[in-house]
């Protein structure tokens, strides 16, 4: 893949993922929905491939605009790596030669790799991960729309345990995906079914698209190493 291919894919991806998490938004106050309007219609622009790169670097200063008016990147992880996302896209298209544009790009490669790996850092360390009460709390305690059977789960510690170490040693292990076209192939599929499943059943929907939309960089780097 080459880096045009994957840059463009990541941008049409992550216009899609902007374009749902705006929808969210046509329901606020008047001010808001202009902000989201407009990110909407720039969004549409990146997927046709009008005008390249200015509607990126209008998406870039537009969400300093967003930052501003909600204090922050108020959805947590999925918002912030949208915005790491949205950034190095944006300055890979406006840097001046290929090798800075392969590095910027390359950048966002790697923030993908540590992403899964000091997640799962974070989790071992904590004993509630280890022991799985913490995937039992999610299941018994969360305010998502989990189904009922499903809270059931929180009965069976020995499961959860297994899932809990299961979920902590992928993360661990991600960038041995590395070493190869299928075995990253293989670790991105279960990486973004782990993440369609949270937003199946947790209703985190905005990770799964934002995520998705940087494995495109990931698989380039990959075969950009090998």
């Amino acid at each position: 893949m080459s880096l045009e291919t994957a840059a463009r894919l990541s941008e049409i991806l992550l216009a899609l993922a902007l374009i749902q998490q705006s929808l969210e938004h046509l329901r606020g106050g008047r001010d808001e929905q202009i902000l989201f309007l407009t990110r909407i219609g720039l969004c549409g622009l990146v997927i046709a491939g009008l005008a390249s790169p200015w509607p990126l670097v209008a998406l870039a200063g537009l969400s300093l605009l967003i930052l501003q008016r909600f204090q922050g990147p108020y959805n947590g992880g999925s918002d912030r790596m949208g915005l790491l996302a949205l950034w190095c896209l944006t300055l890979s298209r406006l840097m001046p030669s290929l090798a800075l544009r392969e590095l910027v790009f390359g950048y966002l490669a790697a923030q993908l790799v540590l992403s899964y790996v000091i997640s799962g850092g974070v989790k071992i360390v904590n004993p509630d991960w280890r022991s799985g009460r913490a995937l039992r709390d999610v299941f018994q305690f969360s305010a998502y729309p989990v189904a009922e059977n499903l809270r059931r789960l929180a009965e069976r510690p020995r499961l959860l345990r297994a899932m809990s170490w299961a979920v902590m040693l992928f993360e661990l292990a991600f960038p041995l995906a590395m070493v190869s076209r299928v075995s990253l192939v293989v670790a991105l599929a279960v990486a973004a079914s782990f993440h369609l499943a949270n937003a199946c059943l947790f209703g985190l929907n905005r990770f799964f698209w934002t995520w998705l939309a940087v494995y495109p960089a990931i698989l380039w780097l990959q075969a950009r190493l090998v």
